[in-house]
């Protein structure tokens, strides 16, 4: 890794003309002082503080002890489930040797992550293999695409007692919320995330708002941190013990569309057009930071990505967030490739001058 201030300017020079403006900026919105952010001791002071048994502590002990970051309390977990919501030629077409599982979880090790968060077959094929190796989340529930027409619902692929059987230390789940099944997906993912904690295994929610309405109409169609965050706090009352959510790239969606119940004191005080300070509010919403949000490392979009990933990992590390969910641009390039791409991101969480804003 380069000194501190050798990567810093390094990040300038690859992020470019917004370097100044993300690494620069002082929040104005909601004071860092309030928020419960990720160090060293947030594991002992936070989590003993919860109802959670002695068996699901240790869960998340080993998804924040392991890796690259391992004891900093932030994150770096490499999800891949797209191939089911997707296509397996489409998410795996640029590097088809990533259809074999184990190419997946040598790419989590060798790429010093956290965790690796996909599917009840890649787990199930290697679990024994692999399972000491790296801490297994298991994705329970996927929108599957090869229904005709297509449904953006999510159904329950396994049970929570087969996750724990092939290895896993946390389950994972997504509820689409503002979708017309999001009342049966949050019933399933409340369920399925109790027998979860009965059995000793940390949550993971995706928390997705997904609903063509419910976007800002200013920005064309990109969501909202109104949204997001109300999404963020239903999570945390669900009891996901981490929260993923897409970076916001607009303001409000309540009082576009008039509905939800937005506040003046939201959008004047809570919130500006600073994708820092959006992404504060996301953290808010997770009871203040109490419960980790890790972005999303979004799609492939090839020579970019590089920029792209460390543009969201210094948002969510200012912002107060707790880490990167980074799996296409890793996977979407030869083996040596994503772990250097990987490895890039988590030195923005392991260098000392990228600091809170």
């Amino acid at each position: 890794m380069k000194s501190a201030v050798g990567f810093l300017k390094q990040l300038e020079q690859i992020i470019g003309p917004t370097a100044e403006e993300l690494l620069q900026h002082k929040c104005s919105t909601i004071p860092a002082g309030m928020l419960h952010r990720p160090a060293p001791d947030s594991y002992d002071s936070l989590w003993p503080l919860t109802d959670h048994s002695p068996r699901v502590l240790c869960s998340l002990a080993a998804i924040y002890n392991h890796g690259r970051l391992g004891g900093t309390g932030y994150l770096s977990i490499l999800p891949v489930d797209q191939a089911v919501s997707f296509s397996a030629g489409a998410v795996f077409g640029e590097q088809p040797s990533y259809m074999d599982g184990g190419q997946l979880l040598e790419l989590a090790i060798e790429g010093g992550c956290s965790a690796i968060a996909t599917t009840f077959g890649v787990l199930g094929s290697l679990s024994r293999r692999f399972a000491h190796r790296i801490p297994f989340i298991c994705k329970l529930n996927y929108s599957e695409m090869l229904s005709y027409p297509n449904r953006g619902d999510q159904t329950m692929f396994g049970t929570v007692r087969r996750a724990w059987e092939l290895g896993a230390v946390a389950i994972g789940a997504t509820v689409y919320f503002g979708s017309e099944e999001a009342h049966r997906q949050i019933v399933e993912v409340s369920q399925a995330f109790e027998a979860a904690h009965s059995l000793g295994l940390a949550t993971v929610l995706w928390a997705y708002v997904r609903n063509d309405a419910i976007v800002s109409p200013t920005l064309d169609g990109t969501l909202a941190a109104d949204v997001t965050g109300q999404a963020n706090h239903i999570a945390a009352t669900l009891m996901a013990d981490i929260i993923k959510q897409k970076l916001p790239e607009a303001c409000d969606a309540f009082t576009a569309l008039h509905f939800g119940a937005p506040s003046d004191l939201l959008y004047n005080k809570l919130l500006s057009d600073h994708p820092i300070d959006r992404t504060r509010y996301q953290v808010a919403n997770c009871y203040l930071g109490r419960i980790g949000l890790i972005s999303s490392g979004g799609p492939s979009e090839g020579e970019g990505d590089l920029a792209s990933a460390l543009r969201t990992a210094i948002i969510n590390k200012r912002a107060g967030g707790s880490g990167l969910m980074l799996g296409r641009k890793a996977f979407s390039r030869p083996m040596a490739e994503g772990i250097e791409l990987l490895h890039a991101v988590q030195d923005v969480y392991l260098n000392p001058l990228v600091r809170i804003a």
